[in-house]
């Protein structure tokens, strides 16, 4: 079983793209190889392909990276399933996972929704996408600082707020105040939530 998360940058025309571009391909890159694993197209669109099991911690990644830049925000369809065949781009390869990716994603603009997943086992998604739009009731309010601080500490599981205090160059009081506001602990939460329901029923 594979993700493919399919996604595209909401208000993406109100920045130049290389403000946010190099900060994604940055992020892809640690993920995998272009264009066989990700890949960016139509300037704002994307695609990759990863572990079913991180493919929620990996989308919460990307949109607090687009989320700090004031006023964009990112679409994204998780689709779990088979790969048929793996062709020398990911625009090439085919399986059940690309088409529920593919197909969810042209959904979610006329349901108002910036996260929803599709699988073979339909009342597992209704669980999964409840959670999602409860969690999106906050991360799609996320502040630039907001998202700046889930960033990192995703980015960094093991620091201390004192270390995320150090790389931001502000106090630990403002780690934590941040962190707060996020919703932090919450975000976890979803996460291995998530990874629970994945690992459980072996999605």
């Amino acid at each position: 079983m594979v993700a493919i998360i399919t996604g595209d940058i909401i208000n993406s025309e109100t920045y130049n793209v290389s403000d946010w571009l190099v900060g994604l391909k940055g992020y892809l890159s640690t993920l995998g190889n272009s264009p066989k694993d990700w890949d960016i197209y139509r300037g704002d669109e994307f695609q990759l392909k990863v572990d079913s099991r991180d493919a929620l911690k990996v989308a919460i990644e990307i949109k607090s990276l687009i989320k700090q830049f004031k006023g964009l925000d990112v679409r994204m369809a998780i689709g779990i399933g088979g790969e048929s065949y793996s062709g020398v781009g990911i625009s090439e390869s085919n399986g059940a996972a690309y088409q529920y990716s593919g197909r969810t994603f042209e959904t979610l603009k006329e349901q108002k929704l910036n996260l929803a997943i599709a699988t073979s086992d339909k009342d597992k998604d209704n669980t999964i996408n409840l959670v999602f739009k409860l969690a999106l009731e906050f991360m799609d309010n996320w502040s630039v600082v907001s998202a700046e601080i889930i960033a990192l500490s995703l980015q960094k599981p093991e620091s201390s707020q004192q270390e995320l205090a150090d790389a931001l160059q502000i106090k630990q009081s403002a780690v934590s105040q941040r962190l707060k506001r996020a919703k932090a602990d919450l975000v976890l939460e979803v996460i291995n939530f998530y990874r629970t329901i994945i690992n459980e029923h072996n999605i």
